[in-house]
Order: structure tokens, then C-alpha cells, then sequence
């Protein structure tokens, strides 16, 4: 097997026609991407040196190109393909690598960017170092967009005004790895986001160890109490952090996310109530702030190349402190878990990391859990991944109010919408109800699977909902579904800085000006029941009709011609339809 990936010449015209006849076959079969380009074009790549071809045995096997856009400011890496039967033998990863090194070597400064759906390409990019960002920081070249055209999904692309599409947008900015080796000097200051656990405690110490001030923070967004974060400090500079923050963003927290994932009813792929990964872009965002106030030099955190959170906190920093340099040990130098503690124990660190069967994240709105059952599509967690077990088995009912959309009262007591959450967790966790397992999509593209327990934020989500269905209009609760969705993978997806999560939240808090009044809920051991509402706005008390028995407001005869007037479509359709 004799693999070759060169840079194409003028020699290689000749396979322009069968490049683009794959081309476009291979958008089909993905029913996404360019479908269509001219030999012609190809031919112009080939001659001007801006194109990689690939062989198998000597049969041609693959091909990419790039494109430069805006006096060469920005480079575009298209067209990958390879031919069916040569895949699987990492010919992909080679072309994009070459076709990579070449974009460098022609167009040093140039920031490389690519737009996709394919999760092995995603992957790919982020290796090279390439970083999912906003359309809105790829270029603004209208002969780059109207090259889109061919793409079966061009009008999503066009209807959201090329701010959002299915493809996600990957750049590479040279600068900013330059100014990540050149312009930090020992002694500068770092502000690392620190949780005292494994990863961001081998940050610290490295960081240290290469010359740097660190100066730690933590975000408290509801689920540490002072104990826990007496402990986090004291670790954080025993390590050897200059200083440390704590900050109480639980208030913070509720105001600028949880109200809205209520008034949405937000429930990804009508499961997941957004638990732990909504906290990490508000946790980012602070960070920002801080940072700026700090007027530090860079800031570090600890995520690996693998997850979500490396998305949401690079993409706040980017958005919010431009200027600060971005710091990532562990996914730059693709540390394992056995390295790391290997390094703090060279180093001193004496701790136990003693690492858990099951990863357990535990936040205000809910606990995500994660262990090798989670990484297989057919097994479900056992109980004892659970980390609270039943306790109550008895029926209980509850009764919660609400006020415009948000928990007024537990049990017909009072108090602010953030303890009255931690209030209901407290009696709804030990009857082990609001468990699951969300299976969904990454931002990187993969699929993914988690298990939680959020039994607070499903009572309050769905008490929430069936109050709404008796209050509002059926096409305010169309509108919301709708919007809900959108605003559920925005957030999930980092996109809340996006002006469009604005928008939609004014229409979400214009919603709620009705939605007041009691849910009664029966509490059963690993289930609830929604026995009912009381509203002043319940829609169903209406003196105009009942459903199915009586009405007042119009006579037999006007219903017969409101039904003879409301199917005339139908009618009409199915009238032609004889004539087929």
C-alpha cells in the first residue's frame, strides 16, 4: 500500500472533471456542503499551487484546495474530499494536514478558517488548533458566502442574516498562537479559573513552576457552601497562588439564566434541563470581567481538547478580553490524567486523586454523572451512580406558586426564586425522582451521552409548563416551543453573547405577564404527578363555553358555517386531486 499527498500541479488538469463529479457527490450523500464546483476552478487551484491531491497505489484518492479572501487576511480550507473506497486509512487527516502546511507556508499571517457539519473534519481542525468560533470572526467576502449557494442549507444560513447555520466555523489565527509563545514573560500575571480538582491544580502548579504570578478564581454559582470553598482556597495557595477569589454568582446566576430557562420551559431534546453546562459560560463571563478589573496578562483554565467547556470559556475571553492571552495546558500538551499527577507529585503536591468510579458535577439546577456505563449507547447507570438515594417513600404533595414565571413561594412560603430551588431540591431529591439519561450533540460535532438527577428543576420546569397551557394563547405556546429549542442549543452551544438570546428573552419575559398562580404536585418515590393548577388567568374558567358539553356565544347554525368555511382548503385539494 503506497499512500502519496503532494501539492497539485498542472499535470494533475487532467482529474479536475472526476474531482468535481465527487465533489458533488459527496454532498449529497451528506445532504449538506458545496455540491458543485467548475473543473475550470479546479484547474486555477492546480496552477496556482493552492491545492493537495492525493494517491492510493497510484489511483488518485483524494483532493483539497484553499482560497484567500480580503488582500489575504483570511484563507479558507475547502473542498476535502476523498474518494469512497480509499477511506478509512487516514487519508482525510493527511490531506488536511498538508493542504494545512501549505495554507501556513504561502500566507504566514493569514488566519485559516473552515466551515462544516462533518464531526471527523471538526475533530481534525481542533487538532491542528483550529477554534470553533462566531460566523461573525470569519471573513465578511461576499465571494466566499455566495459560494454557499450550492449548499442544500443555504437558506438557513440566509435567514439567520449569516450569523448561524449548521456548519460550524473553525479558525486559526497565527497571531494568537504567536502571542501565546512570545509575549508572555516570567513574572507575568495569570488568572486561572480554579476548582481545586485535578486538571486546574496541575495548571497551577505548572504555570508556577514555568515562572508565572497565578492568581486563582472560583465562580460559586450556587453549589459550594464556605466549607468547600474555605478548602478550595487554602489547596489553591498551598500550590502556590499568589492570591485567590471567591465569587457568589448565585444571584447572578438565576437572573441571567435560570429565570429564562423557566419561562422556556427549556428541556434539551426534551430531556436534559441544561444542569452543570449552562453555569460554565456565566462562570466564564465573570472570569472576563475580573480579569480585566485584574488588568492580568493572560487567562488559564482547565479544560481538555475533548469537551463543551473549552468552547464556552475560550469564546467568552475571546469575546470579553481580547487582549488577555488564552492559557490551556492540558489541551495543548494533550496531558493524561496519569501524567498530571505524576507531574504534581514530582513537584510536591501531595494530595490524593484517587479518581472516582463515577465523575459527578453538581450544580444549583441540577447534577450531571458520568462513568463507563455513559460512554456506551446500551447501558443505562446503575442506582448506586446516583449520588442521592431515596430516602422519602411515602407520598407527599406540594404545592408551588408562581408569580409573572417565576417561583414564588414553596409550600406557601415565601422567599427569594434562589433558595426557594434549593428549598424544593432539598424535599424533592429524596424521593429520587427528576433522573435520566440526555443523549445529544456536542458542540464539537460528536454524540454524547450524560446521565443526571434534577428533580428541583424538572418539578419547576414542568409545573411551570402546564401552567402556561392553561394561561396562554395556543399560539404563544406554538411561538415558545419553537423559540425554546432555539434558545436551549444556543446556550448550550456557547452562543449567549449572540444578540439573538436577547431578543428572545424579551419575548420569553413579555409572556410571563399572565403566567401567575398555584401547581399542586403528588411527590411519589422516583416519580411526580401534576394534579393541577389554580389561576386567575386559567383560560378554562371562561363563561363562553365548556369543552365537549356547552357554549353561549354562538348558535348551532353559526358553528355549521364557521366548520363549512374552515375546511374549504381540504376541500379544494382534494376537488383538484380527482383530475390527477
Amino acid at each position: 500500500m503506497k499512500i502519496t499527498v503532494r501539492i497539485a500541479n498542472s499535470d494533475d488538469k487532467k482529474y479536475a472533471s472526476i474531482i468535481c463529479k465527487e465533489i458533488e457527490s459527496s454532498a449529497k450523500v451528506r445532504g449538506t456542503g458545496i455540491s458543485k464546483r467548475d473543473p475550470e476552478y479546479i484547474k486555477k487551484k492546480m496552477d496556482d499551487g493552492f491545492s493537495v491531491i492525493a494517491f492510493f497505489n497510484g489511483d488518485l484518492a483524494g483532493f483539497s484546495y484553499f482560497e484567500v479572501f480580503e488582500n489575504k487576511n483570511f484563507l479558507s480550507n475547502s473542498g476535502l474530499i476523498v474518494f469512497p473506497k480509499y477511506r478509512l486509512h487516514g487519508l482525510a487527516k493527511m490531506i488536511k494536514l498538508e493542504i494545512f502546511k501549505l495554507s501556513k507556508k504561502k500566507f504566514t499571517n493569514s488566519k485559516i478558517f473552515s466551515i462544516t457539519t462533518s464531526p471527523a473534519v471538526i475533530k481534525i481542525n481542533t487538532d491542528l488548533g483550529f477554534n470553533p468560533v462566531l460566523f461573525s470572526d470569519l471573513t465578511k467576502s461576499k465571494k466566499f458566502w455566495k459560494g454557499c449557494k450550492s449548499c442544500t442549507n443555504y437558506d438557513i444560513l440566509i435567514r439567520n442574516k449569516k450569523k448561524m447555520c449548521l456548519c460550524t466555523g473553525l479558525l486559526y489565527d497565527p497571531k494568537k498562537k504567536l502571542n501565546l509563545n512570545n509575549s508572555l514573560n516570567k513574572g507575568d500575571k495569570i488568572l486561572l479559573a480554579y476548582s481545586g480538582g485535578l486538571d486546574t491544580s496541575y495548571c497551577l502548579k505548572y504555570l508556577t513552576n514555568e515562572g508565572y504570578k497565578v492568581i486563582t478564581i472560583i465562580i460559586n454559582t450556587g453549589v459550594f457552601n464556605n466549607k468547600d470553598l474555605e478548602s478550595i482556597e487554602k489547596r489553591a495557595i498551598n500550590i502556590g497562588a499568589i492570591s485567590h477569589y471567591s465569587i457568589n454568582a448565585k444571584e447572578y446566576f438565576y437572573s441571567k439564566c435560570i429565570k429564562y430557562l423557566v419561562y422556556g420551559n427549556i428541556l434539551k431534546n426534551n430531556t436534559y434541563p441544561l444542569s452543570v453546562s449552562s453555569e460554565r459560560f456565566f462562570q466564564a463571563i465573570l472570569i472576563a470581567e475580573f480579569a480585566k478589573n485584574l488588568n492580568v496578562k493572560a487567562i488559564s483554565h482547565g479544560s481538555t481538547g475533548a469537551g463543551n467547556d473549552q468552547v464556552r470559556f475560550d469564546l467568552a475571553f475571546q469575546i470579553l478580553c481580547p487582549n488577555q492571552i488564552i492559557v490551556t495546558p492540558i489541551r495543548d500538551m494533550k496531558l493524561s490524567r496519569k501524567e498530571e499527577v505524576f507531574f504534581l507529585k514530582s513537584k510536591g503536591v501531595k494530595i490524593s486523586w484517587k479518581k472516582a468510579k463515577y465523575s459527578i458535577n453538581k450544580g444549583i439546577w441540577g447534577t450531571s454523572i458520568g462513568g463507563e456505563e455513559t460512554l456506551k449507547s446500551s447501558t443505562s447507570l446503575p442506582e448506586k451512580a446516583y449520588p442521592t438515594k431515596l430516602s422519602e417513600y411515602s407520598k407527599k404533595i406540594i404545592e408551588l406558586k408562581f408569580k409573572k414565571g417565576e417561583l414564588f413561594s414553596v409550600n406557601k412560603i415565601q422567599d427569594l426564586q434562589i433558595n426557594n430551588i434549593i428549598k424544593l431540591e432539598k424535599i424533592s431529591s429524596k424521593f429520587a425522582i427528576g433522573r435520566d439519561l440526555h443523549v445529544g450533540d456536542t458542540i464539537l460535532g460528536i454524540k454524547g451521552r450524560v446521565g443526571f438527577e434534577a428533580s428541583a428543576a424538572l418539578l419547576i420546569i414542568k409545573a411551570h409548563k402546564l401552567l402556561e397551557k392553561h394561561i396562554l394563547t395556543k399560539w404563544q405556546i406554538s411561538c415558545k416551543e419553537q423559540l425554546s429549542t432555539w434558545y436551549g442549543n444556543l446556550l448550550h452551544e456557547a452562543q449567549y453573547l449572540d444578540p439573538i438570546m436577547r431578543d428572545i428573552e424579551c419575548f420569553f419575559k413579555n409572556t410571563q405577564k399572565r403566567v401567575s398562580g398555584k401547581v399542586t404536585i403528588l411527590l411519589n418515590p422516583y416519580r411526580f404527578e401534576l394534579i393541577g393548577i389554580d389561576s386567575n388567568f386559567d383560560m378554562m374558567k371562561s363563561k363562553i363555553a365548556k369543552y365537549g358539553e356547552i357554549n353561549n356565544e354562538w348558535t348551532s347554525d353559526e358553528v355549521k358555517g364557521f366548520i363549512k368555511i374552515f375546511g374549504n382548503q381540504m376541500k379544494i385539494y382534494h376537488n383538484i386531486k380527482k383530475y390527477d
